[in-house]
This record gives structure tokens, sequence and C-alpha cells, in this order.
């Protein structure tokens, strides 16, 4: 399987990176920054420099060339501004689901987070509730769209060893799950197509993951 991650240099794809090409997948990262490609060869992964808040769909359907899925694991990242999670967390994602189109992609898996249903409270950082507005907005968007989508919601992430067992459901109450066992979640959604449609809450559980994935339903 061939896999292409928007925002190849996060914590979370290099993780899922190194993963795939563990298990004999090939995986190409869309960074924003050249600097960044060597910390993609050592994840295992082909880089790929394609600024997504200025790429258009038809460069950007052109590195999506021979995939089997995509994912968007993109963000604007601490200390950026409102403009930009918006530009980034809501706009390249809908990009991406436009190149994905374009290039016959069907498989697209939307890292999102919790929290995103309800509207920002009173009093919320106004760059917090920006990112919440715009994930949300990516995720009413690509349900529109005629694609085998996953929207994925981890919980707090932490840095913390895998366990290999997780709580993955549409409801699963606030929690903290491992950017690694993100990772592996994710590596296993694309291996289950009965997960197209489903919005998924991810925190730590019990269950291990394969079989935590084959229960989850839309």
């Amino acid at each position: 399987m061939r896999v292409v991650i928007a925002g190849g240099h996060g914590k979370i794809a290099r993780l899922l990176e190194h993963h795939l090409a563990e298990r004999g997948d090939t995986a190409v990262g869309l960074i924003r920054n050249p600097d960044q490609a060597p910390a993609l060869r050592a994840a295992s992964a082909t880089p790929v420099v394609c600024d997504l808040e200025h790429a258009d769909v038809t460069e950007l359907a052109g590195h999506l060339d021979a995939a089997d899925a995509v994912i968007f694991a993109a963000g604007a990242g601490p200390g950026s501004g409102v403009a930009r999670k918006d530009t980034v967390d809501r706009a390249a994602a809908a990009l991406l689901a436009d190149a994905a189109t374009r290039a016959g992609i069907h498989r697209y898996l939307l890292v999102s987070s919790m929290g995103v249903d309800d509207p920002p409270a009173d009093g919320t950082d106004d760059v917090w509730a920006a990112y919440l507005r715009a994930k949300r907005a990516a995720e009413d968007d690509l349900r529109t769209r005629d694609l085998a989508w996953t929207v994925l919601r981890p919980g707090r992430l932490t840095d913390d060893a895998p366990t290999g067992r997780v709580t993955l459901t549409r409801h699963a109450g606030r929690g903290a799950i491992s950017r690694a066992d993100v990772a592996h979640v994710l590596a296993a959604l694309l291996d289950t197509p009965h997960t197209a449609g489903a919005t998924l809450e991810l925190v730590g559980g019990s269950t291990p993951i394969t079989d935590a994935v084959h229960a989850a339903r839309t």
C-alpha cells in the first residue's frame, strides 16, 4: 500500500511512517520545509516538499500519483495564530480531498480532535477556539464528499510508550492517548474498509487495537 500523509513531519505522522514501513507499506510525507526531509527519511518515508497553504489542486494531485490512500495529519501547530488554523486545519484538509478526488484516490483518513461537536465555551482562548472550529469545518466538508473517509478524533495526546490497547467508539469520553497508539490505529483503519463513513473518538483503553478497529462502526 502506498500512503500519502499530509503533515508528514508531525509526531504522529513520523510514527505512522515508521510503522507503515515496518509492515511493508510505502509512506510518502508531504512537508512544507525541505529541512525536514532527513527526519522523514529516518522514519523510512519518502519526503515530498509541498506547501499546502500555497499549492493548488493540480500540483497536489500530482504528488498523490499511484497512492492507495491519503491521511490528513497536518496542523498549523503551536505558536500559529487564528488565520493559520483556518488555512491549514480546514482549507488544507479540503484541498487534499479535492486532490484525492482528482487523482482517483478514494480512501481518506482525517485526524481531527475531540471536543469539536460543541461551540467553544465563553472565555475559550481565541486560537484554541479557531482550531476547534477549523477541525469541525474540515469534518463537515469531508462528509459531503464521495470518498471513503474516516474521521479519527484522538483525546489528549501524550508521548508515552504505546500500549496497543484503546477505546475506539463514536463517544469515548475524555481521556489521553499516546501518539504511538494513534499511529497504529490509523494504520489499522487503512486496512478496514467498513470504517468508511465513521467518526470515531480514541482514548486509551483495554481493547487490542486490531479488535477495536474491527468492532468500530459508523
